[in-house]
């Protein structure tokens, strides 16, 4: 049927032209079903020109059940396979006594995509686990997922309507955040914040909220969101670790630091017992805290060594990682342990190591439970939390633990320092009871100085650790003993009479007399020992100690390795060696020692070989102190390096004046100690001050003693070696008196051996004192080293010497060692002899009668 073909419907002109403006598409149906009237909003909807629909019939349109169609929704398909959702709305209409339709069609398309996406809204926030409030702009509820129904108890039926304040705030939830909020709404600032709120039941929900506006087309709010998430476990644990935190701010002890920790996660885990201990560098465990655990049981802990099968928490320190006994009552590992847990229902145990930041298994963290079962993840969360604070807590303790070691112990040693030595032995006179004794030894190490200068200090720790362990295994557990500095310690004997102290003194005399072996090296070992008996000497420990420490050095004097108790006269020695030390400090400083010059004389012809300097010390107040003393003081108060340097600078300075003056003196000895050569700058210092007096190195020698050579790996031999490449010469002094090895002595830079005058005194007459004489010039030849004699007092000794073909010969039968101006004079004197001998000599050969020569001669 066409369009033409169809009957119009008689209907009034203004009517149809008010159907034709409609915004809404209209569609007139006559009684056959056919489509009379199409308006121009129809043809927008549809896509088609009226032209091809007035006349068809209706189910072209879609239209199927007019009768009932009102209401419905259908989907229109269009030419151009786009698709339009519609509503329609149906009227039936009496027109001429025939039944027609007029049907209005609404573009719904928008409005259903909008549900449909306000459905999937819907469906993803109560799938979500946190919880969507949606409210008017009075905070009225009008939306509420599923998962704020799980959070809060409250059916989205009991919300809707509700104020959100009053349904969420309560007793003490924070009244200042909640008018922050709402300025947040109107900012738009979109931050989060913590707000405690409650649940139907009253308990408390902590939240965190996100809160955000809806504003309408004229930009007015509209609709207010906000989306809660449950922080409660985060809440929980953050107080958790606020309290310990607190706990450790305030120094409370790690035991009550424990408890503290402990007592806090039974109360948000109330199905555990909670226990920490703490595992020592022994591997051994001291509970720290377990106030829920039996008293008896946690003691019995104490001093447990950790292992593969010592419960959870054994087992967990021993391997380093978390042990889970879900049944104490069978799990292998707990059998020796079992009967107390069991018998206050504990039946399964959680531990997870705790651990330092090295690593280190520095303690354990444990859960208990009152059934046979595993931890829960709010458990995990927990332990996670407990056990870096229990580190932070075990490794605090372990810090102050090192600290009052620094500070009260020697870390060599590992002994009390003289800090706490104090302590000790105030506390142990103290303690002495009347008429009872105490005795304190001071010791010190026999050429402990020599060993660190010359096999170094790697080695020196290794004899004061051997020494300390001597010591201990010669005193009683009730004995005290500690190190005050260097190779100085002190054992304090309570309840000793002077006849015990001698006795412990000589044990440990004793105890000295085997040799220790140094990387591979034999070295002997000794002490000097001095004694003070409380009350008999003194009554307070610095007097004591002062009494004791001047009785050492009285053994010292008496050949070291020995001891000695003090006596009266013995404050008065020890006065004088601190007057002596400061003087000769005065000395150093203000240039007071000066040096001597003893000549040196070849055996050959006499001609002076060098000369050796020689310290010499005169006070103002204390007069002509002996070198005998005052080098020796020098050694054990520190001022001996700088004596040797001094006397190099001022015996070159000497050489400098004597070639300026027109003296031949071919060479000047200076005696340096070890520990000048443990200086790696003494070659340059040597070079500066030759270069300064304008002196060839050949001028200088430098005297160094066989303790030097004990290491060949020490600092000492690189600085020879250094000294030999100036030209300069190293004579070793004291030679065949110490323990040099002839094999070493080959690759040594020495140019000089010198025999020590010990050897001199019974050499005409000792057969022992001539074959080591004789055996140093043998050494020496072979190696093409001078040998000087020291000591030659004699003609006999002198010629005794010259026949064994040594060198060059030093003692008071040339000369004393003089000052630099008596010197002067006995060289011109020598020189002026030796020319004399030489002029007699001279005037003897010429005297002599010429041999007659015969001449044969034959006739011709």
């Amino acid at each position: 049927m066409r369009a033409s073909d169809c009957p119009t419907v008689d209907t009034p002109e203004f009517l149809l032209a008010a159907l034709e403006q409609a915004s809404e598409a209209v569609v007139i149906i006559d009684g056959h079903m056919h489509v009379s009237h199409f308006n121009a909003a129809a043809e927008l909807i549809w896509g088609v020109p009226r032209t091809e629909i007035l006349g068809c019939d209706a189910r072209c349109l879609g239209f199927n059940d007019l009768q009932n169609g009102a209401g419905s929704e259908i989907t229109i398909r269009r030419n151009d396979g786009s698709r339009t959702r519609a509503q329609l709305s149906v009227s039936r209409v009496e027109i001429g006594g025939r039944a027609n339709y007029m049907v209005f069609v609404r573009d719904i398309t928008a409005e259903v995509e909008r549900r449909e996406r306000i459905a999937l809204l819907n469906l993803v926030a109560d799938k979500t686990n946190r919880a969507v409030v949606v409210t008017d702009r009075k905070l009225q509820v009008v939306y509420t997922n599923a998962a704020f129904s799980g959070m809060f108890g409250y059916s989205p039926e009991e919300a809707q309507g509700r104020q959100a304040s009053h349904l969420l705030a309560g007793r003490f939830t924070n009244r200042k955040t909640l008018p922050k909020l709402r300025r947040r709404i109107y900012d738009e600032s979109g931050t989060e914040d913590e707000i405690l709120a409650y649940d139907k039941n009253g308990d408390e929900v902590w939240v965190s909220a996100m809160v955000k506006p809806f504003r309408s087309a004229r930009g007015r709010v509209k609709y207010i969101f906000a989306l809660l998430t449950d922080i409660s476990e985060n809440k929980q644990l953050r107080s958790l670790q606020q309290l310990i935190m607190s706990a450790l701010a305030d120094e409370l002890p790690i035991t009550e630091i424990a408890d503290q920790l402990c007592r806090r996660v039974e109360a948000i885990a109330p199905d555990v017992v909670a226990s920490v201990l703490h595992v020592d560098s022994d591997g051994l465990v001291h509970p720290l805290g377990g106030p829920s655990l039996p008293e008896d049981y946690s003691r019995a802990l104490e001093g447990i060594a950790i292992g593969p099968a010592v419960g959870s928490c054994g087992s967990a320190a021993y391997f380093g990682k978390p042990v889970l006994a879900e049944d104490i009552d069978t799990d292998p590992r707990w059998q020796p342990y079992k009967t107390r847990p069991l018998e206050v229902g504990l039946k399964a145990c959680w531990s997870t190591p705790i651990k330092a930041k090295d690593g280190r298994v520095i303690g354990t963290f444990a859960f208990y439970f009152r059934e046979c079962r595993a931890p829960s993840r709010w458990h995990q969360r927990i332990v996670d939390a407990c056990v870096h604070l229990g580190a932070l807590a075990i490794e605090r303790k372990e810090a102050r633990a090192q600290i009052a070691r620094l500070a009260y112990h020697d870390m060599l040693t590992g002994l009390p320092n003289r800090a706490q030595l104090r302590e000790l032995i105030n506390q142990a006179i103290e303690d002495c009871a009347p008429q009872k004794q105490l005795a304190l030894v001071f010791l010190d190490l026999d050429h402990f100085k020599d060993v660190n200068d010359t096999l170094g200090h790697s080695a020196g720790d290794a004899l004061l650790i051997e020494f300390t362990k001597r010591l201990r295994a010669r005193i009683q557990p009730s004995d005290l003993l500690g190190r005050l500095s260097g190779d100085e310690f002190v054992i304090a004997l309570p309840n000793c009479d002077p006849a015990r102290a001698s006795l412990v003194a000589s044990n440990i005399t004793e105890a000295l007399t085997s040799p220790l072996w140094i990387d591979n090296r034999q070295v002997p070992i000794s002490a000097s020992m001095g004694i003070s008996i409380y009350p008999d000497n003194a009554t307070d420990i610095d007097t004591l100690i002062q009494q004791a420490d001047a009785a050492m050095y009285k053994a010292k004097q008496a050949g070291r390795s020995t001891h000695r108790f003090f006596s009266a006269d013995m404050n008065r020695l020890a006065e004088q060696r601190l007057v002596f030390s400061a003087a000769l400090r005065q000395a150093i400083a203000n240039d007071r020692l000066r040096l001597v010059y003893q000549p040196q004389t070849r055996t050959v012809d006499g001609a002076l070989y060098g000369v050796e300097a020689l310290s010499r010390w005169h006070d103002p107040d204390l007069g002509e102190v002996p070198p005998s003393k005052f080098i020796p003081l020098a050694e054990e108060v520190g001022l001996i390096e700088q004596i040797g340097l001094w006397s190099i600078r001022e015996a070159c300075r000497q050489m400098a004046a004597w070639r300026q003056a027109g003296l031949d003196v071919p060479c000047v000895a200076v005696n340096l100690s070890p520990l000048n050569f443990q200086n790696a700058k003494l070659a340059a210092v040597v070079a500066e001050t030759l270069a300064a007096n304008d002196l060839p190195p050949q001028t200088l020698m430098l005297e160094i003693t066989e303790g030097v050579l004990v290491n060949e790996r020490s600092a000492a031999i690189d600085t020879m070696n250094a000294i030999r490449k100036l030209g300069v010469g190293l004579s070793l002094d004291d030679f065949g008196t110490g323990y040099s090895s002839l094999s070493r002595l080959a690759h040594l830079p020495i140019r000089e051996l010198k025999i020590d005058r010990s050897f001199m005194r019974n050499i005409e007459r000792d057969a022992s004192a001539l074959a080591i004489a004789t055996a140093v010039v043998r050494v020496g030849q072979s190696l093409k080293m001078a040998v000087v004699a020291e000591g030659v007092e004699t003609e006999g000794q002198r010629k005794l010497l010259a026949g064994l073909g040594c060198d060059v010969v030093q003692g008071y039968l040339y000369a004393p060692a003089m000052s630099p101006e008596a010197f002067e004079r006995w060289l011109l004197d020598h020189v002026a002899e030796q020319a004399l001998t030489m002029r007699r000599c001279v005037d003897e050969a010429r005297s002599q009668p010429t041999p007659s020569l015969l001449v044969a001669s034959t006739g011709g």
